[in-house]
């Protein structure tokens, strides 16, 4: 592998990337990389680059919850990624959790260091802001739904015995 800036040989911790076109690697394929790059974090504990690779990874295996620890772990380890906080912001994109989404995209643009990244961010915003304006974000669970899943349940079982008793 080739330096994009020095032009030197340099040797890659990560495996060629399956992902350019996910629709072509096998599930076989998939579960030798997820492998190879579960080997890799455990052989390098602290790279940030190779867990965000494998949470890429997971998540092209619809693992969605072990791709967020691994994304999770990535943005801790190395709190400034830019590609850590992007991935973490796309996977809670796809599972619909737009406010997650929009608060780690724009730290990702924040720690943008080129125009090509903030480009990038800046565009996932613009589609995030407008599936939350369509009102396509999943609903936030923040009150307990015990007491009205209570009172559904007491609703039916006296309209039950209504009925039953008519």
């Amino acid at each position: 592998m080739t330096d994009l800036q020095t032009g030197a040989q340099v040797q890659s911790l990560l495996p060629p990337v399956p992902w350019r076109d996910p629709h072509t690697v096998s599930p076989e394929k998939l579960q030798g990389y997820i492998r190879k790059l579960e080997q890799a974090c455990a052989d390098k504990p602290d790279s940030a680059d190779i867990r965000t690779c494998l949470g890429m990874a997971y998540a092209m295996n619809y693992e969605p919850y072990k791709s967020m620890d691994a994304l999770e772990a990535a943005c801790a380890i190395n709190p400034n990624s830019f590609w850590a906080h992007l991935k973490y912001a796309e996977l809670h994109y796809r599972l619909r959790a737009l406010p997650k989404s929009e608060e780690e995209m724009l730290h990702a643009l924040e720690l943008a260091t080129n125009h090509f990244e903030a480009s990038l961010a800046r565009k996932h915003l613009l589609e995030i802001r407008r599936l939350m304006r369509e009102g396509t974000v999943r609903p936030s669970l923040t009150r307990s739904l015990a007491l009205r899943g209570l009172i559904l349940a007491a609703a039916s079982v006296a309209l039950s015995l209504a009925v039953a008793w008519k």
